[in-house]
């Protein structure tokens, strides 16, 4: 990656590189990410890294999943990232590839202080979050000064599976104008009737999207109210985050694109040419 007049971090043997890959779509993954996954020798990847993403590694790198699920069987946390200790200490690049970014509710910070706690040496590399990409695919701004000046991110569920317990629902509903909700699926109905019980609009505009990003892109836009019930009757699934607030109402006017509907006026070129020209040796003949 020479070619590009920029200087990009050694993979050096023994460390692990904490890194997000976005929410899907391989055009989303950062420079860093692709320099990752072109030295590492063994990855573990979560459940939401997508296909086309893994297909980017070196192909003699080892992979591991370690995909975590709500209500299916999944490695422990701890293990995990003992497992990240272990690999390092015996001389490899270790990769831990995390679907969006390690440290938004991707227990990145987690990895890290085990890493820590054992002296194993490692980096960070942001990724692009689901909450911000998944809403922008949908033609939904986060932020947009006519409707509000902040933004909220909060989880539905703890690391018990249930909606944790030290969410101040009061100051959510009446302090965040926009909430974007991660893993919110399974207690869609509670986390509704809590918000409205603390003086949310059952009419408030909610966006539920699902797979953000990827091919499989699928966008519900309903009420607070309405949320759970709708979400019921359309069978959306997990993995899907969903957007409150006035700026949902905007995807009338910025709907540039989803995955499904029929854009022509996009060009697609296969990653694997852009991943050529980005990774290709420099040409000592040119100036």
């Amino acid at each position: 990656m020479t070619n590009l007049g920029v200087d990009f971090p050694v993979f050096e043997p023994g460390w692990v590189w904490l890194v997000g890959a976005g929410p899907g779509d391989p055009g989303l993954l950062t420079l860093h990410a692709v320099n990752a996954m072109q030295q590492a020798d063994v990855v573990v990847f979560d459940a939401l890294v997508d296909e086309r993403i893994l297909n980017l590694l070196r192909p003699d790198a080892k992979r591991i999943y370690a995909g975590k699920r709500g209500g299916r069987p999944s490695s422990k946390q701890t293990d995990i990232s003992l497992q990240l200790v272990e690999l390092a200490k015996q001389g490899l690049r270790v990769l831990r590839l995390k679907g969006g970014d390690p440290f938004v509710f991707g227990r990145g910070g987690e990895e890290g202080m085990t890493l820590v706690d054992h002296n194993v040496p490692f980096r960070v590399v942001p990724g692009i979050t689901a909450g911000i990409a998944g809403a922008a695919y949908a033609g939904i701004p986060t932020t947009h000064r006519d409707c509000n000046s902040s933004v909220t991110f909060v989880t539905g569920h703890g690391s018990s599976g249930e909606v944790p317990d030290n969410i101040n629902w009061a100051a959510l509903a009446k302090g965040a104008p926009v909430l974007v909700m991660y893993m919110a699926m399974k207690h869609l109905r509670r986390i509704s009737s809590e918000l409205m019980a603390n003086g949310r609009a059952a009419d408030e505009p909610l966006a539920v999207i699902s797979q953000a990003t990827t091919p499989g892109q699928g966008i519900l836009i309903t009420t607070l109210e309405k949320a759970a019930d709708d979400v019921e009757r359309e069978g959306v699934e997990p993995p899907a985050v969903c957007i409150l607030g006035k700026v949902v109402g905007l995807r009338d006017r910025l709907n540039w694109l989803s995955p499904q509907d029929d854009v022509t006026a996009v060009r697609h070129v296969p990653f694997e040419q852009v991943l050529d020209l980005i990774t290709a040796p420099a040409d000592p003949l040119k100036n």
